[in-house]
């Protein structure tokens, strides 16, 4: 089992930027590939970024990729979620996941474990 818990949702102004964290406990980090996925209201959940669980390979949705960064620190059990330039579109609930050993489709959403979420707002 994985316990995974999102950290640094808020509201910001259009341009600003925001560093998401996702904790992770219960088993080895390190073996876990990280995706970041986000849902807004009454649309369909979406892949935003993952790397994978050797922190070689990362991916992008089009739709953030030059703006998002992913990274992660395998010392402290975290994944981060570094948003810039984010705009009104980028509203949703952010949710981190988790998958043992995963070396592609990164951005498939079947990831084994997930975490509850945290809201980000952009305004306008």
């Amino acid at each position: 089992q994985v316990q995974l818990v999102e950290s640094g949702g808020g509201l910001v102004q259009t341009g600003g930027s925001l560093r998401l964290s996702c904790a992770a406990s219960g088993r080895t980090f390190s073996w876990y590939t990280m995706g970041w996925f986000r849902q807004a209201p009454a649309k369909e959940r979406e892949f935003v970024a993952a790397i994978s669980w050797s922190g070689s390979s990362t991916d992008y949705s089009d739709s953030v990729e030059g703006r998002f960064t992913i990274s992660r620190d395998n010392a402290k059990n975290t994944v981060y979620l570094q948003m810039n330039s984010l705009k009104p579109e980028d509203t949703a609930v952010y949710y981190c996941a988790a998958d043992r050993w995963r070396t592609d489709r990164l951005w498939n959403s079947d990831y084994g474990y997930w975490g509850q979420g945290t809201q980000v707002t952009v305004s306008s």
